[in-house]
């Protein structure tokens, strides 16, 4: 797989809560030689199925990415054809103003994030950040044209290609959570060279970003997997930090998570199976709300047990998130490896385990 390509890809085609739809139709194309089955959930979830070889009934493995990422919806069409926008997620606001985004409308369309200029500014508005309620996008469209092209709750994404940065390092917009969606196709790629026991589960999942984990609450639920994966991003080391111990470096492989959200067993098996093949590591130390899939998935019914993989990514939630390509493919070889590994008396010892089929 080229990590580079497929991430660009996926990059591309993001876009905010609700309008999963366009990673969806991308998934299915690029995962479907790897998969005995493709579904779209009901609430918009990719969910595709690579089935064990083990006697019936196989353990049930789930790994989950994200597909939505942060961005603005369009709420009304100022006079002269301006767009006042609203945010869905995270987004940081420090960066919106004077940037190049793209309105995803009728039809795509280029705008910017009009800023007033320092000259007509108070000094209170020159040090200060702009309210959301106070900018728009600027189209160049006539007031007509855009009320034609673009209805409210259009998203307005970042307009950000993927760049290849030095020392295999890439950036661009939507890395949250496009390279957790990259590392679920680098395990499907290595599962098929291998035998598996498990039914083996991708799903893209709908909603992280906007909270509560609709997506991976919903699926997990239709799935009732024995064993549960989240994988997601974390925060890079950058210059400056404060706290060495909340950030994890790029290109010294994932995190993996250790809390209250991650199963023991499921962490020492993630560990174990890193050390054999000589994949490095960080343990990062979540003791709440990861923040992930997770937090959903673990409660849903009789409760999931679950981990969390991360891949660190610098500058989260802005238009240049940065990470490292060899950090997605030895995330994705790892997650493989421990699929690989599951099998009835492998789930027999976890809590949650009933010895029936599940339906």
């Amino acid at each position: 797989m080229d990590i580079f390509s497929e991430l660009a890809l996926l990059s591309r085609a993001a876009s905010v809560r609700g309008r999963e739809s366009g990673t969806v139709e991308l998934l299915k194309r690029r995962w479907g030689p790897w998969l005995d089955d493709v579904r779209t959930g009901r609430l918009g979830n990719f969910v595709g199925l690579r089935r064990g070889t083990g006697p019936e009934p196989r353990p049930k493995v789930m790994a989950a990415a994200h597909m939505d990422g942060v961005g603005l919806v369009v709420t009304r069409v100022e006079g002269g054809g301006f767009l006042r926008v609203t945010s869905v997620g995270g987004i940081d606001r420090r960066l919106l103003l004077g940037q190049e985004v793209q309105v995803q409308g009728r039809r795509p369309l280029t705008g910017v994030i009009g800023a007033r200029p320092p000259h007509l500014s108070s000094p209170e508005e020159r040090t200060g950040t702009v309210p959301l309620e106070e900018l728009y996008v600027d189209t160049g469209l006539a007031e007509s044209e855009v009320k034609e092209l673009v209805p409210p709750g259009s998203p307005v994404l970042y307009r950000q290609d993927l760049v290849l940065l030095r020392n295999g390092r890439a950036a661009g917009r939507c890395l949250d959570d496009a390279v957790g969606l990259v590392v679920l196709g680098v395990a499907l790629e290595e599962l098929a060279r291998v035998e598996h026991q498990a039914d083996f589960y991708v799903v893209g999942t709908v909603g992280e970003e906007a909270g509560r984990y609709p997506g991976a609450v919903t699926a997990a639920y239709d799935l009732w997997p024995q064993i549960a994966f989240a994988v997601d991003v974390t925060f890079g080391s950058y210059p400056g930090q404060n706290d060495p111990t909340g950030t994890y470096p790029l290109g010294g492989g994932p995190a993996i998570g250790v809390g209250p959200n991650c199963h023991p067993k499921l962490v020492a098996l993630l560990e174990e199976q890193a050390t054999e093949a000589g994949i490095p590591f960080s343990r990062e130390v979540m003791p709440g709300a990861t923040g992930t899939d997770a937090w959903g998935i673990q409660v849903v019914r009789g409760a999931i047990p679950t981990a969390v993989l991360s891949v660190p990514l610098r500058y989260m939630h802005t238009p240049v998130e940065t990470v490292s390509l060899d950090d997605i493919a030895s995330t994705g070889k790892l997650l493989a490896r421990a699929v690989a590994r599951v099998d009835r008396p492998a789930v027999e010892g976890l809590s949650c385990y009933e010895d029936k089929p599940r339906t």
